[in-house]
């Protein structure tokens, strides 16, 4: 199992979505399977037709930069945050 940590912007558009969920996955992109699989759309809402992680989101693992093919070890912690950009 591992730990993902939504932001907030997701869990309003989600009735029932928590800020932190723990699922089965062993990458990125399992993760967000699992996701979808409890919230349907949610995978739409993370990433692009490519696939690829949307371009406003970045995705930690264990404090690490990560893409959708990176793994996942038991007990990782994976969280999705909302880009920041300013000038």
């Amino acid at each position: 199992m591992v730990v993902v940590t939504l932001p907030g912007a997701l869990l309003r558009l989600f009735p029932g979505a928590v800020r932190r969920v723990e699922v089965e996955a062993g990458s990125v992109e399992e993760a967000i399977a699992a996701l979808e699989a409890r919230w349907p759309g949610m995978r739409d809402r993370l990433c692009d037709s490519r696939p690829a992680l949307r371009r406003h989101l970045n995705v930690f693992v264990d404090g690490e930069k990560a893409g959708l093919a990176t793994p996942l070890a038991p007990g990782a912690e994976m969280i999705v945050m909302t880009a920041i950009s300013g000038g």
